[in-house]
C-alpha cells in the first residue's frame, strides 16, 4: 500500500472570541501511514488536541475549519479516499467511532458514572455493528480480555468509580476498539497515570497496533513518551507544524530550536544538572512587520552553555549529602500510622486500611527529601497527616523540637506559618472569585504579617516578582493565568507566611515539561534564597532525582527504602524501586534505533 490512511492538507482552525478571531491551527499538513504511529508533541495551546478533534469531527459548529482531511480505508484498497471535511454531519458520524476512534486524557470524565463499564462498551458495539445484544456482550468481554483487564467478567458489571485510573483507561481503549477502527487517536492517554501504569498502557497500545495493523495518532507533551511509542514525530508550536521527522532523527539531530528546547528541559535520571534548560534558552519569538510571529534560534556562548548543562560534581553532591545529615533534624516522623475504615465482602464487613503504616524518617534543614511511589501508596496522606490537615491514628511528628499532635488550635495556627504545602492543581487551590492580590494578602492578615495594607500590598508584589510575575497580576483573577503562572502564584502565596518547611505535593505533575522545568528551577532558587526545606512528592522518579538530595520510596503505606538520590537510582535495593526506574521512558539513542529497526520491519510487513 502506497497511500496514507490520513492525509491532512492545509488545515486551519479558527475560534471566534470577544476579542476577535483566534487561529488555533494554521495551514497544517501531514500524513499518517497504514500501521504507523505518528506522535504530535507540543505545549498546551500548540494546537495538538484541536487538530485531533477536527479530524474526528468533534469541534463546535461555531469553529471555522478549512482545508482537507482525506481518509482512505487501508482494508479496502479499491475504496476511494474520502474528504471528511466535505461530508454532511450525518455521513461523518459513520466514520467517527467506527473508522476513526479516540481515547481522551481523563477516562473518568469520558465514562458515564451511572452505567456499568460493560454496558457502555456494549452500547458502542451496537452503535457500529448490526449484532444481537448477546453477541455484543460477547464482543465486549473479548475486548476486555484484549486490553488485559483483570477478571474481565467481573469488570463487565463494575462502575467506573470502582476501577483504578489505569483500569478506566483500559475500558476507554476497549470502547475505542469496539468499531474496529483503522485509526486510533490517543490524546494524552497516559498523562494522568503513574509511570508504571503509563508503561503498561504504552505496551498495550503497541501490542494492539501491531496485532490489528492499526494506525495511531498519539498526542502528548512528553518527549519521553513519544520516544517509547512513535515512528515519526510532528512538533507543533502556536498552531504551526515546526518540524517533522522519524523518531530517531528527531532525538539525534533536532533541527528547530523549539524541538531542541523540548528535548532538553525534561530531567534525565542519568544526569544531575544544576539547572534545567528551558525552551526560552533555545529560541526567541518576535513579530515581524507583517504582524507574523518569527522564531529565531538563540546563539549560546560557552559560558551560557556551561551554565545550562553543567552537572553537579559527585564530590559536591556527596559533601552536601553528608553535611545535611550531620545536622539536627528539622522534622522527625516516628511510627506514624493513618488508618481508614472500609467495607469489604458480601455483607460489607468493616475493616481498617492502613494508608500510612508505621512510617519513621527525618528531614534535615535545607534539604529536599523526594517522596516517590505510585498512586495509592500513601504519599499524599502522609503529607496531610504531617501538617495535621487530617488527624493521625497513631505515631508522632516533631517539628523543630515540638510535637505537632500535642498542640492546641491557637498553637497549631502559629505553627502553620512554619509548615506550608503546594498542591498539584493550582487552580483548585485558589478561590476563583478572589483576585490574586486578595489571595496573597489574606494569609498576612490571618497571621499578623505586615504593618498596614500598603505594606502587605508591597510584600505581595515583591513575592510575585520573585516568582517571575509582575505587579499587574495583583488585580487579575486566577482564570486569567496559565497553569504554570497559577502554580507560581500558589508558591508566592506559600512564601507569604515566611515558612521554613514546604511540602510540594505533585506540584509540577500537571504542567507541560517546559513549564515544569521553569518551576523546578524556581523551587531550587527559592530554597537557596530563603533557606527552605522541602518534601517533594511525585510519581516521576526523573523529576524527583533532579530536585532531591535524598529519595524515600513508598509502597502500600510503608517505606521501601530511603537514601541518597544517586544511590537510590544507581543501586536500588528493592524490587519495587527497580520497577519504578525501569518504567521511566527510555530516550537513549541506541535503544531508539533498535526500536525503530524492529518497528520498520513490522510496518513494512503490514503494508505488503
Amino acid at each position: 500500500m502506497n497511500f496514507p490512511v490520513l492525509d491532512v492538507r492545509n488545515l486551519s482552525i479558527s475560534f471566534p472570541t470577544d476579542a476577535g478571531i483566534v487561529r488555533a491551527v494554521q495551514d497544517a499538513s501531514f500524513t499518517l501511514a497504514a500501521g504507523e504511529t505518528l506522535g504530535i508533541v507540543g505545549e498546551s495551546g500548540s494546537g495538538k488536541s484541536v487538530t485531533s478533534l477536527a479530524t474526528i469531527g468533534l469541534l463546535p459548529k461555531s469553529v471555522q475549519v478549512t482545508g482537507e482531511i482525506w481518509f482512505h480505508d487501508p482494508r479496502s484498497v479499491s475504496a476511494e479516499p474520502v474528504n471528511l471535511l466535505g461530508l454532511p454531519a450525518g455521513d461523518r458520524r459513520t466514520y467517527r467511532g467506527g473508522q476513526i476512534s479516540m481515547v481522551f486524557q481523563e477516562p473518568m470524565t469520558s465514562l458515564n458514572p451511572v452505567f456499568t463499564c460493560g454496558d457502555q462498551v456494549v452500547e458502542a458495539i451496537l452503535l457500529h455493528a448490526e449484532v444481537s445484544q448477546e453477541e455484543a456482550q460477547k464482543r465486549a468481554l473479548d475486548l476486555f480480555r484484549e486490553v488485559k483487564l483483570p477478571n474481565p467478567e467481573a469488570m463487565m458489571n463494575r462502575y467506573p468509580h470502582q476501577l483504578s485510573g489505569g483500569q478506566q483507561q483500559r475500558v476507554m481503549i476497549a470502547m475505542a476498539l469496539s468499531g474496529n477502527p483503522a485509526v486510533l487517536i490517543a490524546d494524552e492517554p497516559t498523562t494522568a497515570l503513574d509511570v508504571t501504569i503509563q508503561a503498561t498502557i504504552l505496551e498495550l497500545l503497541r501490542e494492539i497496533r501491531d496485532r490489528r495493523g492499526m494506525s495511531i495518532l498519539f498526542i502528548t507533551h512528553d518527549m519521553g513518551v513519544v520516544a517509547e511509542i512513535a515512528d515519526r514525530v510532528m512538533v507543533m508550536y502556536r498552531g504551526r507544524i515546526v518540524e517533522t521527522a522519524n523518531v530517531y532523527d528527531l532525538f539525534a539531530q533536532p533541527q528547530h530550536p523549539y524541538t531542541k528546547g523540548l528535548l532538553s528541559c525534561r530531567p534525565r535520571p542519568d544526569q544531575q544538572l544544576k539547572r534545567l534548560p528551558t525552551v526560552a534558552d533555545f529560541m526567541q519569538v518576535q513579530t515581524n512587520s507583517a504582524g507574523q510571529l518569527e522564531i529565531l534560534a538563540k546563539t549560546l556562548d560557552s559560558n551560557q552553555t556551561e551554565t545550562l548543562w553543567s552537572e553537579v560534581l559527585i564530590s559536591e553532591r556527596d559533601n552536601r549529602y553528608h553535611s545535611l545529615l550531620q545536622q539536627k533534624p528539622l522534622l522527625s516522623v516516628r511510627n506514624l500510622t493513618k488508618s481508614f475504615p472500609i467495607r469489604t465482602g458480601l455483607f460489607g464487613r468493616k475493616t481498617m486500611l492502613n494508608a500510612v503504616d508505621d512510617v519513621s524518617f527525618d528531614v534535615y534543614p535545607g534539604e529536599t527529601l523526594g517522596l516517590v511511589g505510585e498512586s495509592g501508596c500513601g504519599k499524599s496522606t502522609l503529607s496531610r497527616v504531617m501538617l495535621r490537615l487530617i488527624e493521625p491514628t497513631s505515631g508522632e511528628v516533631i517539628f523543630d523540637g515540638q510535637s505537632v499532635f500535642n498542640l492546641n488550635a491557637a498553637q497549631m495556627r502559629r505553627l502553620r506559618r512554619e509548615m506550608q504545602i503546594v498542591f498539584q492543581n493550582p487552580f483548585g487551590s485558589m478561590d476563583a472569585r478572589q483576585s490574586i492580590g486578595a489571595a496573597l494578602i489574606e494569609p498576612m492578615v490571618i497571621h499578623n504579617i505586615g504593618n498596614s495594607r500598603d505594606d502587605r500590598w508591597q510584600r505581595a508584589i515583591a513575592l510575585l516578582e520573585r516568582v517571575g510575575l509582575d505587579s499587574n497580576a495583583m488585580n487579575r483573577m486566577p482564570h486569567e493565568f496559565s497553569g504554570g503562572q497559577q502554580q507560581r502564584i500558589c508558591i508566592a502565596r506559600t512564601l507569604v507566611c515566611q515558612p521554613r518547611f514546604i511540602i510540594c505535593d505533585e506540584s509540577v505533575s500537571a504542567l507541560d515539561v517546559s513549564v515544569q522545568a521553569q518551576v523546578l528551577n524556581l523551587l531550587k532558587d527559592l530554597q537557596q534564597d530563603f533557606g527552605l526545606t522541602y518534601i517533594f512528592i511525585s510519581h516521576d522518579l526523573s523529576v524527583v532525582k533532579f530536585v532531591s538530595d535524598r529519595i524515600m520510596v513508598m509502597n502500600q503505606g510503608k517505606i521501601e527504602e530511603i537514601g541518597a538520590a544517586d544511590a537510590i537510582y544507581n543501586t536500588p535495593q528493592q524490587d519495587y524501586t527497580r520497577q519504578l526506574i525501569q518504567a521511566i521512558p527510555d530516550t537513549r539513542l541506541e535503544d531508539l534505533q533498535a526500536r525503530q529497526t524492529q518497528r520498520s520491519a513490522k510496518v513494512n510487513s503490514f503494508r505488503s
